[in-house]
């Protein structure tokens, strides 16, 4: 594996800014949550997943591949991996282990890449088998194009469906006034892929003349957060806004989700950009925040270990450092509750086999939450 570095002292400022230890406990009601480390580990631990064998795999976006077995971090990261950028926001970003991993082995990575037209770098994602402690049989199932040297937007999660199709972000890639509106490029996009890398042929723009048809809904900013509503099949998602206007969106096919014509944000320099918060045939969130948290990580609650976030969705923010679970009543966020003050910039929430929600917390490694 080649990592092509260009942003490691932004990397260093970010890991040593949140190296302290995360808030141990929160109280709701008569019940205490606390954090207990699984992994120590001063990275970013940007994606995670687990296979049958109880082994989980996190990726550390500086371009590392990593094993927990037995609760005891390995030695020796996964060796043979593509050539990752760590550009800006983009490195190695996401892994997801197929739905049906015990019998076909995929291993699914998303990630910054240098590859094909263009200077920079744009998200790409692959498909390989783990023998032993090396990636083979590699797969490129999709490359963004064109590249560019900007840092910003890479997006990108990953995640299956009911039905096995993959979906996974592409950030607008700091070039909103050109990428998101039209499906004729990529980024600010939601795809929809086989598990293969075909296009399926119900793709809303699979018929459209120059349409990228992978497409599924345009008009995103910088997704990083998709999660699976098991009980619905549906597809939700939340990106980074802004200053103001982060949001949270069902994903539904074919669909304009504004940005940048509406937005409830404004620029870094406190000027105006959108047109308006509401247009006919663009989408409004189900919920959006002012200030910005800059949520990363998303999860849908379905485990038994917390009976009374059943059907929720947890959102890790990276600027409060601070988890958000959003209560759920149908396709509406009616409430929400900030969980563990000053744990650090979490990257990544999931709900693990065991039925344990775990966070990716930056600097720091990875905690799963234990009900006392």
């Amino acid at each position: 594996m080649k990592i092509k570095a260009t942003s490691f002292l932004l990397v260093l400022g970010i890991v040593a800014a949140c190296s302290k230890a995360p808030e141990a406990q929160h109280t709701e009601g008569a019940k205490t949550f606390k954090l207990e480390q699984v992994v120590s580990d001063q990275v970013i631990p940007w994606g995670m997943t687990w296979l049958p064998n109880g082994d989980m795999l996190y990726t550390d976006k500086a371009g590392s591949l990593k094993i927990v077995n037995n609760g005891e971090l390995q030695d020796e990261p996964v060796a043979g991996l593509p050539d990752v950028t760590v550009q800006g926001q983009g490195g190695l970003l996401d892994v997801a282990a197929h739905p049906n991993y015990a019998d076909n082995g995929w291993i699914y990575l998303s990630f910054a890449s240098s590859e094909g037209e263009g200077q920079g770098a744009n998200t790409a994602i692959v498909r390989a088998k783990l023998e032993g402690n090396t990636l083979v049989n590699h797969e490129t199932l999709y490359k963004g194009t064109p590249n560019t040297r900007r840092g910003q937007h890479f997006g990108s999660r990953l995640q299956f469906d009911n039905d096995n199709y993959l979906f996974f972000s592409i950030g607008d890639r700091g070039n909103r006034d050109v990428n998101p509106q039209d499906i004729t490029k990529d980024g600010g996009k939601i795809y929809r892929i086989h598990d293969d890398g075909r296009i399926p042929g119900d793709n809303p723009f699979v018929n459209q003349e120059g349409a990228k048809k992978a497409v599924y809904s345009y008009g995103h900013r910088n997704p990083q957060g998709l999660t699976l509503n098991p009980s619905t099949g549906q597809i939700w998602e939340h990106e980074h806004g802004p200053q103001g206007g982060d949001e949270v969106n069902i994903i539904e096919p074919g669909k304009n989700y504004g940005w940048p014509v509406i937005s409830y944000g404004i620029n870094y320099n406190g000027t105006t950009f959108a047109e308006d918060t509401q247009r006919d045939g663009m989408e409004q969130p189900i919920k959006f925040w002012v200030p910005s948290i800059a949520p990363s990580g998303l999860a849908c609650v379905t485990s038994d270990v917390y009976p009374d976030w059943t059907g929720d969705i947890l959102s890790g923010s990276l600027k409060f450092g601070y988890l958000v679970r959003s209560d759920v009543e149908g396709n509406n966020i009616v409430g929400q509750e900030i969980l563990f003050e000053n744990a650090g910039r979490i990257r990544n929430v999931e709900q693990g086999p065991d039925g344990y929600i775990y966070l990716g917390i930056e600097g720091q490694g990875i905690f799963r939450i234990v009900p006392e």
